[in-house]
Formats: structure tokens, sequence, C-alpha cells
């Protein structure tokens, strides 16, 4: 199935070049309708601080304080999303569709709305085909890593973490890291639509990575049914850990995006003794596609 539709949950300023540009040339390469969501803080949220000892004049100027950041912020993130579809030109709006009511060339719209960001983004991304997530490292806003969390664990629908800069080329050598496990498998299904362009598709396998289920070999098999010929390279763990094996190896063949499953073990586990899902979002390089 092809990509109609993408969600770009928007952080701030500092993280959204990168990720937006990312957003953009997939609308461009997919003739899909871009949905640039910014989410603004809900001033309400800060009330629950008067239990901590804060008079109602401090709340006040902090709701004030609060509102003036999200209104600013909201104005750049229009401002940069107004120059970017303009020299791209794109058109903002609604989506451009064929008499079939198919979407028949690239669109986008921006918009900047109060709530809470979790709840909002995920609701969104149930009804999108891919969400763009800018990378947790691009700036120092949790948000970022909020955003993404929330599309994982409760939208059901692929994201794509953009890479930290601005890529020169997306989805052409892709990398495919299996481990036989559910999430695997999703993000194969995911990045089906994808590999019927690319010019070199690769799986990544290890016994440091492999959980119970099929293997790498029976991936393959599977790709060729669909007309995709894709070769397998064993990769080894680095000091023990098998995302910094994958990452290299991945680097080393030269991709320009990898898809994965996401959190094969529990998130709270990963946190604590670290895992593969963290690893790479920790220190790809390049666009990940990930998928629970």
């Amino acid at each position: 199935m092809a990509i109609r539709k993408i969600l770009l949950p928007l952080a701030g300023i500092a993280s959204a070049p990168g990720a937006l540009t990312t957003a953009l040339m997939l609308a461009e390469r997919w003739c899909a309708h871009l949905h640039a969501l910014h989410v603004r803080t809900d001033t309400r949220d800060v009330a629950p601080l008067a239990g901590e000892g804060l008079s109602g004049a401090m709340i006040e100027e902090m709701m004030a304080s609060t509102e003036k950041e999200g209104n600013t912020e909201a104005s750049a993130l229009l401002a940069l999303f107004t120059t970017q579809t303009t020299a791209r030109n794109i058109a903002v709006g609604a989506p451009l569709r064929a008499e079939s009511g198919a979407v028949r060339a690239a669109s986008a719209r921006f918009s900047s709305i109060v709530g809470r960001e979790e709840e909002l983004v995920a609701g969104e991304a149930r009804l999108s085909d891919l969400i763009v997530v800018p990378h947790p490292k691009s700036a120092e806003e949790v948000a970022s890593a909020d955003a993404l969390h929330a599309v994982l664990f409760d939208s059901g629908r692929p994201a794509l973490i953009a890479p930290v800069g601005i890529p020169a080329t997306l989805g052409t050598r892709i990398a495919i890291a299996w481990n036989g496990t559910a999430e695997s498998a999703s993000a194969v299904a995911s990045v089906l639509p994808w590999l019927a362009d690319a010019t070199a598709i690769r799986i990544f396998h290890s016994p440091d990575y492999q959980r119970q289920g099929p293997d790498a070999a029976q991936l393959a098999d599977f790709l060729e049914l669909h007309g995709i010929t894709a070769d397998a390279t064993e990769f080894r763990a680095i000091d023990r850990n098998a995302g910094a094996g994958l990452l290299a190896a991945v680097t080393d063949y030269g991709a320009d995006l990898l898809a994965m499953g996401a959190y094969s073990h529990s998130r709270l586990r990963q946190l604590i003794l670290g895992g593969v899902t963290r690893h790479v979002l920790e220190h790809a390089s390049i666009a990940v596609l990930m998928n629970r």
C-alpha cells in the first residue's frame, strides 16, 4: 500500500528543520499529504503546582509565560513551514485529489493546538500511514522522545525517526534488522512500499540479536514472493552490545534507511539495562523506521 498521509509532530524549532525537510521529501516522493502538528502546552496543566507551595500570583505568571512561549514557538514553526513548502512549491491546504478521489500530488498543512502532546499525537497517528518524528538527539527537547514513544506504544503505526541532519537520499539503500519477532515482522510490513524503488536491500541478523521465530533466510524467501531480492549478512555484537554491532554493519553497508522492530523487551528493561532499540535511538545517524 502506498503512503498517502504523513504526520509530523513538531516538538520545537530546534529539531524542526531536519524533520520537516525529511517529511516534505517523503510527501513529494509518495504524492502524500503532510500534516505538520505542533501541540502547545495547556496552561491549565500548571495549576496543580498550587499544591507545591506556590502563590496564586506565581502560578498565573507561570501560566502566562507558558502561553507566550507556546505562541512564539508556533509562530516560528509556521514561518519555517511556509519557507520550506514555498521553496519546494508544495501546495498548502487540503489534499490535492484526482477525480477518483486519490491524492494526486504532494500537499501539506500546519496546525498548532493546545493539549496533551502524547494523547493528541497518538490519536492523529492512528489514521496516518507514516509518522515522521524528529530525532531525540537533534535538540535538547524531551518532547521529541515523548512523541516517538506515543507513536510506538499508542498508535499501532510506524514511526520514521528523522536523521539529525538533512539527508541527501532516503530509502535507496535499505537495511532491515531482523530477529524473528512480531515487532521486526511489523517493520518489514511497513517498509514494503519502500523496497520496490530501492537500489539495494540487505537483511542484517545475528545470533546475539535473534529471538525465537523465523530466521533471515525465511525472510528473504518471503520478500522474494513480493518480487524483492535481498541479500543477508550476519553481524556480531561489539563489546557485547548488539546495537553497536548492528549500527556498525549498517554504516559499512552505506544504508540511508534502517527498518527494525522496537522494544522487543519492555521499555523499562531497556531503560535500565540498555538494549538494541535504545542504542539505535541514541546513536543512529540515518533515518530509522521503527515498529512495535
